[in-house]
């Protein structure tokens, strides 16, 4: 059974927060990260993995997605600094360097 994950990428100064849903997180963000997406992310130089959720259906994950954009940006915040409080990429030096 696939996990889908819902998360958040950001820019190098942190100025953007952008909130996706995946069922397969690594091919998503190195899409994002070699700029082969040419939306929002791609606009805004958003390729930091700063925070994920992994879900066992898709159809938790979409309502999730939906809350969690629905919300404040204290509100994303605070989920990113309480379990990444230095905003680093969560995949840097694990799986790629791009």
């Amino acid at each position: 059974m696939k996990k889908i994950s819902v998360y958040f990428l950001t820019n190098k100064n942190n100025t953007v927060i952008y909130i996706g849903v995946t069922s397969d997180l690594l091919r998503r963000v190195y899409k994002h990260k070699t700029r082969k997406h040419k939306g929002f992310t791609y606009k805004y130089n958003c390729d930091k993995l700063v925070y994920f959720e992994v879900f066992q259906s898709i159809e938790e994950a979409i309502e999730r997605e939906k809350q969690l954009k629905s919300g404040s940006r204290n509100k994303k915040e605070k989920l990113i600094n309480d379990e990444n409080p230095l905003w680093k990429d969560l995949l840097e030096g694990w799986v790629f360097n791009v």
